[in-house]
């Protein structure tokens, strides 16, 4: 029995542990006159309409307007599709930095996505967002002429939407 009670009470300990080590080690304090301060010089990226597999990769530029040293935390894309990529490092008061956005354009179609940016700044969260369309993949529409069948079907039948 008391080998049940203390290994309950270790692996207690242990989760308590884990909670205390979770908490974010940089929170912003607003009162704070002097704390960092994020200026993006813009929150929205469009991407505009785009080809198949065109380059995703944007940036958003910011800077530091506040007195102390910038910590960004962490970014998230709102999906798979939106990976962003932030500098690690504190940034200086006065600083010019960007966050890298790659989008997936494999992926056809119109799209408007999120990224999160959690830093120590006076606004200590700060939604990024991005948009643009995609074309279709030209290789995946092959042309029919007139008065012709596409291949693999039969006259007076539709031929099945191309595999996505």
């Amino acid at each position: 029995m008391k080998k049940v009670i203390l290994s309950m009470g270790f692996m207690l300990g242990m989760a308590l542990m884990g909670q205390l080590k979770a908490q974010p080690g940089v929170t912003p304090d607003p009162s704070n006159p002097n704390a960092a301060d994020i200026v993006f010089e813009t929150e929205l990226v469009d991407y505009g309409t785009i080809e198949h597999n065109a380059d995703g990769n944007r940036e958003f530029k910011f800077k530091n307007t506040g007195k102390e040293p910038l910590i960004i935390s962490n970014c998230t894309g709102s999906c798979g599709c939106t990976v962003p990529t932030w500098p690690k490092e504190p940034i200086k008061p006065g600083e010019t930095q960007s966050i890298k956005v790659h989008y997936a354009t494999d992926r056809v179609g119109a799209f408007e996505k999120t990224v999160t940016v959690t830093s120590n700044a006076k606004s200590a969260t700060k939604v990024l967002k991005i948009k643009g369309n995609v074309k279709p993949d030209p290789a995946s529409t092959t042309p029919v002429a007139p008065g012709t069948t596409p291949a693999g079907t039969t006259p007076g039948t539709t031929p099945a939407p191309p595999k996505k």
